[in-house]
């Protein structure tokens, strides 16, 4: 069973940071792009950021500049750097990984239980 567990959420002004973890566990063979997805209120969930196995980014155009991801693969753990947060950026932040859990598996998605980010103004 895989599970992906993130955290770092919270409460902060405008203009401050955070920073989101997100840890997988389980059986897993290999993971492919790790990423952060966005849902605010009434609306749809949407990417933030991924980043693949070698490091290679992609960003949200409202967050580039502003937010870094990384990864551990060792740890098989994904981050999401956030700063000069705005009360825009409020919403539940979810993790997931596209990944293997065995050499003879299909690759599938795998998300987060979403983690709470308020920025007030």
């Amino acid at each position: 069973q895989v599970q992906l567990v993130g955290s770092g959420g919270g409460l902060v002004q405008a203009g401050g940071s955070l920073r989101l973890s997100c840890a997988a566990s389980g059986i897993i063979f290999s993971i492919n792009v790790m990423g952060w997805y966005w849902e605010a209120p009434g609306k749809e969930r949407e990417l933030v950021a991924d980043v693949t196995t070698g490091g290679r980014s992609n960003y949200a155009d409202s967050v580039k500049g502003r937010f870094t991801i990384s990864r551990d693969n060792a740890k098989k753990m994904v981050y999401l750097h956030m700063n000069s947060l705005k009360p825009e950026d409020t919403g539940v932040y979810y993790c997931k990984a596209n990944l293997r859990r065995t050499s003879i598996d299909v690759v599938g998605d795998y998300w987060g239980q979403g983690t709470q980010v308020t920025v007030s103004s």
